[in-house]
């Protein structure tokens, strides 16, 4: 019988030669099972004795966790050259070996030796700047360019072995390296990479250039107090010249302040805030960088002369005397009139949908062109402008920010009245919420055909012709919108009551009548030539394709609320033909 105390040497054994073997520890309690060990005789004295292992992973050595940082603030300034750092280069790929790459100390070369002596390993640049060859000896390769490196191995080969022996030399990894990166760059501070990493590349890690404060048009690289290299990162944003540096471990790259700018916009290509060396800059040098678009005729500038701002005017044709100062600002327009316009004719009729006019027609030289059908309802012609539409939800925007003033400055006597207004003023603001998401439709009235037909065209204008086609539309705050058909006998309250009547949320005083050419009645109570309108006697004429639209009620403590309220509803009734229930 094998005694215990043997079978446990043998299980150590076993640890320690498949345990070194494998690469990682075995599993010492399964291997006391297999020889009939229990596992409480190992906790105490047999495990005690044995050497402690080193804990193992599968992350390398010596790695250095990736960069994050944050580029959400640099993307959004309005400095040309941010756009270089959004992280893209802090990732370093594999490295491609130029020609001209001086090997330095640390680099790896590979080399093979083949026929009479065989060879195949990768040798390290040592401290003296040499690889070391079995039978061959030192190779000088430190400051060797890469395409020479065949030729100086080769020719040290060819001493020892005249003949029968073949070699091949390579380089296969550049030095790891530490740069400093300092200046203004958001995050200064000391980064890995390799020698033939881009300057870029440890910009990025260190957070790019701060726009506020550093300079993109000189960045220099510096070994001790020499600076090696100033670099001009515009000409690689505008020609795609960016010089390769050879980095060494210990190199600085110190970005310095900026230097003079100024701001561009309008009509360009890059809308940015461009830096300048010197005192001023020719115009002309700007257009190089801002791009203009071809429409722009002019350009104004708006000098930076304290607290004064004195704005040039000058043609583009003049830029090459013209020149800017730091902090000015330079905006590209097209000073000239259009040539045509194009207006776009919809709904019924026989012509063509889209024509183009010259700059300056009116209405009525449109409308002789236009070929009506027999269903064309020519009384009731639609205009909308764009311009129209834009004041509309200007004015729209403004009222419904008074209103949430009026709500959120709302006073309280009492804390239950408190309770109940901010209730009140929570159910408000989701109503606000809503109505700004309501697009007016931007109509004229052109209910007059002498002053119709003299009115002036503008570009992106939609004439629509509306179709006779007999219908009534009914909606808001009825029990059951929708088109009815019509009839000259029926009067404003029959449609209403042919709808259901109205709902509970209906304010019976308030409804209104909006015709297709734009123009509108208001059945208001109280007024004595409008009756209410449950009564069925409301004395407003309907028309074939009008819309009736009943308003909500405004039920809330404030008056002033209300009085708003009702005039945002009113507004948002006559210019986008709709009803936001409360």
């Amino acid at each position: 019988m094998i005694n215990k105390s043997m079978r446990l040497l043998f299980a150590l054994m076993l640890y320690l030669v498949l345990g070194g073997a494998w690469g990682k520890p075995m599993d010492l309690l399964g291997v006391n099972k297999a020889l009939g060990i229990q596992g409480g005789e190992t906790t105490s004295s047999s495990l005690a004795k044995l050497p402690a292992q080193p804990a193992y992973s599968d992350a390398k050595v010596g790695s250095i966790p990736a960069q994050s940082f944050d580029y959400s603030k640099i993307k959004a300034g309005d400095v040309f050259g941010t756009q270089l750092f959004s992280g893209a280069f802090t990732h370093g790929g594999p490295v491609t070996f130029n020609p001209d790459y001086v090997v330095a100390i640390g680099d790896k070369i590979h080399i093979r030796m083949w026929g009479a002596y065989q060879f195949d390993a990768s040798v390290t640049v040592d401290a003296k700047g040499n690889v070391f060859l079995p039978n061959v000896g030192p190779i000088k390769l430190a400051g060797v360019r890469s395409r020479s490196i065949q030729r100086v191995v080769d020719a040290a080969v060819r001493r020892v072995y005249q003949r029968n022996v073949l070699s091949y030399a390579s380089l296969e990894a550049a030095q790891p390296v530490r740069v400093f990166v300092s200046g203004f760059v958001r995050r200064p501070g000391l980064y890995s990479g390799t020698s033939m990493d881009s300057l870029l590349h440890y910009l990025d890690q260190a957070g790019g250039i701060d726009p506020d404060r550093g300079s993109f048009l000189d960045v220099q690289v510096k070994r001790g107090s020499k600076v090696r290299r100033h670099i001009n990162l515009y000409d690689f944003l505008l020609n795609g010249d960016m010089p390769l540096v050879q980095f060494s471990d210990g190199d600085m790259i110190f970005v310095t302040p900026r230097r003079h700018t100024v701001k561009v916009d309008g009509l360009v290509e890059n809308a940015n805030r461009f830096e300048f060396l010197y005192k001023t800059l020719p115009l002309a040098e700007l257009i190089q960088l801002a791009k203009p678009r071809p429409e722009v005729t002019h350009v104004r500038i708006t000098r930076n002369t304290g607290t004064i701002r004195n704005v040039d005017y000058y043609p583009l044709d003049e830029a090459e005397r013209i020149t800017v100062d730091d902090g000015d600002e330079v905006s590209f327009v097209a000073d000239k009139k259009p040539g045509t316009i194009t207006v776009r004719v919809e709904g019924e009729h026989l012509s063509a949908q889209e024509y183009v006019l010259p700059y300056g027609s009116r209405l009525g030289d449109l409308l002789k062109q236009i070929r009506f059908s027999n269903r064309s309802d020519t009384l009731s012609l639609q205009l909308f402008r764009r311009s129209v539409k834009e004041r509309q939800r200007r004015r729209l925007k403004d009222t419904l920010k008074g209103l949430e003033n009026a709500v959120l400055t709302a006073r309280s006597g009492t804390s239950d009245e408190a309770r109940l207004r901010k209730e009140e003023a929570s159910l408000i603001m989701q109503w606000v919420k809503r109505a700004k998401q309501i697009e007016p439709l931007g109509q004229v009235i052109i209910t007059n055909k002498a002053q119709r037909d003299k009115l002036l065209l503008e570009n992106g204008d939609i004439i629509r012709v509306p179709t006779k086609d007999g219908l009534v539309v009914v909606g808001g705050e009825v029990l059951f919108p929708t088109a009815i058909a019509y009839s000259p006998k029926y009067s404003l309250s029959d449609y209403i009551k042919a709808a259901g009547g109205y709902s509970q949320n209906a304010d019976s005083s308030r409804v209104i009548l909006a015709h297709r050419d734009g123009t509108f009645e208001e059945a208001t109570f109280g007024v004595p030539s409008l009756l209410p309108l449950q009564m069925g006697t409301v004395s407003s004429k309907v028309r074939e394709g009008d819309e009736i639209l009943v308003l909500p009620k405004v039920d809330v403590k404030s008056r002033q609320i209300v009085k708003d309220m009702s005039q945002i509803l009113y507004q948002i009734a006559i210019s986008a033909k709709v009803v936001l229930g409360l």
